[in-house]
């Protein structure tokens, strides 16, 4: 397959004052489409080539392959993380089924809030948080170092939150937390994570 770089499913602006246009012009026209450019490259001569997304991903981990467990890891974690955000999102208003479940498996919205930005802000480095459906078909928090993902792990990713300074940096500076913070309170796409609830 060829990775391509997809359009926002928004207006630049249209997620300030939370996640300001400068920070989606430079983290969507420029990061991601530097995963983009140096997967293709990295996939050209690749037996993965052919594979689905999901397919390359689980297979760059699983052989080492750190160059494409970087970009086409990173290429997979950006197509959802653009969804995973919506203007006027975020909150404690989640869809049923994912709300029964947050309560039965993670102790509720209020726990899952704490919980996610501390796996987010506790994060060393440059990497990822995850709201994950593991194996045995519960939620959990789980976090990543740099272009992982759960599908790596075993899990299916139903929410993620980049922690990359260039996801930030612009809008909070050093302060991660609050950046964190804003993401859970007015940016998530519940619909979206539930979606992908349903199909895992």
């Amino acid at each position: 397959m060829t990775l391509t770089l997809p359009k926002l499913p928004y207006a630049y602006d249209a997620l300030a004052p939370h996640m300001s246009q400068e920070t989606l012009e430079f983290h969507h026209d420029k990061h991601h489409q530097a995963y983009v450019d140096n997967g293709n490259k990295l996939l050209a001569d690749s037996p993965l080539k052919g594979k689905s997304i999901e397919e390359i991903c689980k297979a760059a981990y699983d052989q080492k392959i750190a160059g494409l467990i970087n970009n086409v890891g990173q290429h997979y974690n950006h197509l959802h993380f653009w969804n995973w955000m919506t203007p006027k999102g975020g909150g404690s208003k989640l869809p049923a089924k994912l709300a029964k479940a947050m309560d039965s498996d993670l102790g509720g919205f209020d726990k899952f809030r704490t919980d996610f930005v501390q796996a987010g802000g506790t994060q060393f480095g440059s990497g990822w948080a995850w709201l994950t459906l593991d194996k045995a078909g519960k939620l959990a928090i789980t976090k990543t170092a740099n272009g992982e993902n759960p599908l790596m792990h075993g899990g299916s990713p139903l929410l993620g939150v980049d922690v990359w300074e260039h996801s930030y940096y612009i809008d909070y500076r050093n302060a991660r937390q609050k950046y964190l913070e804003a993401f859970v309170d007015h940016l998530i796409n519940w619909d979206y994570v539930e979606s992908l609830m349903a199909k895992a």
